[in-house]
């Protein structure tokens, strides 16, 4: 199974920016996929989480702010960021919980975008 990530780039404050994510490979489905992400010199986060059952969760900093969802090909998602600040510059990993076709569960990481806010 692989995980890519696009989107990401150079924006200004209060700019916004579109995500994309795309798993590909041995899937039966998808449970849950979700973007995490890492600044320098900090841990990585839990930024927003959609389940197969169309539920998602947000992180308190970016509610209001980005908006996670699935595209037409269920094994695409996408996170609408608005409202940037500074502080959202950070490498964005999108993570899938997949279910292959060979019935095991596991969860696959794509290799990452970077997102910058600067004016």
């Amino acid at each position: 199974v692989q995980v890519v990530e696009s989107g990401g780039g150079l924006v200004q404050p209060g700019g916004a920016l579109r995500l994309s994510c795309a798993a590909s490979g041995s899937i039966f489905n998808i449970p849950a996929m979700a973007w995490y992400r890492q600044a320098p010199g900090k841990q990585r986060e839990l930024v927003a989480a959609l389940h197969l059952r169309g539920d998602s969760d947000y992180a308190d900093f970016v509610k209001g702010r980005f908006t996670i969802a699935r595209g037409n090909d269920k094994n695409t998602v996408y996170l609408q960021m608005n409202s940037l600040t500074p502080e959202d510059t950070a490498v964005y990993y999108c993570n899938a919980r997949v279910l292959t076709t060979g019935s095991i569960i596991d969860s696959f990481w794509g290799q990452g975008t970077q997102v910058t806010v600067s004016s």
